[in-house]
């Protein structure tokens, strides 16, 4: 039984310290208290992440990211009456308070319910070379060099079969031998499996060209040399509930400028940062599209999915970005690839 007390945490911890708790406790939320134990607010995995959307920082405090007004339930409340209200708010949590507003307990919605299947289909990107992984991929493609006790490939099929998704389809094409063989039609692992097997290098966005049919239901697409703890169900909860034709992950990344940075209006300097740190969001190669957005793809052509992407925007069609706030590595370098080794235990196991 997980402790729903490693979920409590004070009014003045900032937004990074939520994040652990909402990690650690395995809960996916954090409950804010005041000295007494009473309520103040919950976060959430989402609150977090439209909190980042809107400019608030990791390190600002908790507040810029609380539910101040979160639904809560009674002491007394039958689970049955809880489950029905989860579903109607679309919940996954609910703390139990009592008459003073004190926190003694947390119902969850994972707790009562197994994963339902979902019919949303799952494309792994599985062909690439690994160039500057050599010689590490000399006789083995990227997705089955292995990170712990299992190929990175691997660990991705099993973490979206634990959130529900059996439908798989795995785009292939350097030592794509290799890759099948491992993975068969995947009923191994309890899922279906087929693959898109690329004459010539279409892409990221490309080799959905291949696709035997158009999914129609909103569909993943990932690159297979990426280890990350996101959350896919929720992933896809966001982009349907945003109406997205098109939703990208993108995480944080900084950059500190190694010399003092002069803003200037027209010839005159108005301020110096000295060596000052900029952030901005990046590709995190993982995305939901619509099944309409396959329209856009060409047949036999290299097209990428930032191509996608732009074209979508100029069609002003709806795209969003997905914060991912969880552990994330993507495999590219040997440093990387040695880097992900060491965090492996603690991460997935």
């Amino acid at each position: 039984m997980r402790d729903w007390k490693q979920t409590l945490i004070s009014p003045k911890a900032t937004v990074r310290e939520a994040v652990r708790v909402i990690d650690a406790a395995a809960l996916q939320i954090a409950l804010v208290v005041d000295d007494e134990g009473r309520l103040l607010g919950t976060v959430t995995d989402g609150d977090v992440r439209r909190a980042i959307l809107s400019g608030v920082s990791l390190d600002d405090d908790v507040a810029g990211a609380t539910n101040q007004n979160p639904t809560t339930a009674k002491e007394s409340d039958d689970p049955d009456a809880l489950l029905a209200l989860m579903r109607r708010k679309r919940l996954h949590q609910i703390p139990r308070v009592d008459l003073r507003g004190r926190v003694v307990g947390l119902e969850v919605l994972d707790d009562l319910l197994s994963p339902e299947p979902k019919p949303n289909a799952v494309v792994l990107m599985a062909g690439g070379l690994g160039t500057r992984l050599r010689p590490l991929t000399n006789d083995t493609p990227k997705p089955l060099l292995r990170v712990g006790p299992k190929p990175i490939l691997q660990t991705i099929l099993e973490a979206f079969a634990s959130h529900g998704f059996s439908r798989f389809y795995l785009s292939v094409n350097y030592l794509a031998e290799q890759v099948e063989e491992h993975f068969g039609d995947g009923s191994q692992w309890g899922v279906q499996i087929e693959y898109l097997r690329e004459k010539q290098r279409l892409g990221t966005a490309g080799a959905l060209s291949l696709l035997p049919e158009t999914p129609e239901a909103p569909f993943f697409v990932m690159n297979g040399d990426l280890l990350t703890r996101l959350n896919f169900a929720q992933l896809l909860d966001f982009h349907t509930q945003n109406g997205a034709a098109a939703t990208m992950c993108v995480r944080e990344y900084e950059m500190q400028v190694p010399y003092g940075v002069i803003d200037i209006e027209e010839h005159s300097i108005v301020d110096i940062r000295e060596k000052p740190t900029e952030r901005y969001l990046v590709n995190g190669g993982v995305y939901v599209l619509d099944p309409s957005a396959l329209s856009l793809i060409p047949t036999g052509e290299r097209f990428d999915m930032p191509d996608l992407f732009t074209q979508l925007i100029s069609e002003q069609r709806s795209v969003a970005a997905f914060p991912i706030r969880e552990y994330w590595m993507d495999i590219g370098q040997p440093e990387d690839f040695h880097r992900a080794n060491g965090h492996f235990d603690e991460v997935f196991a």
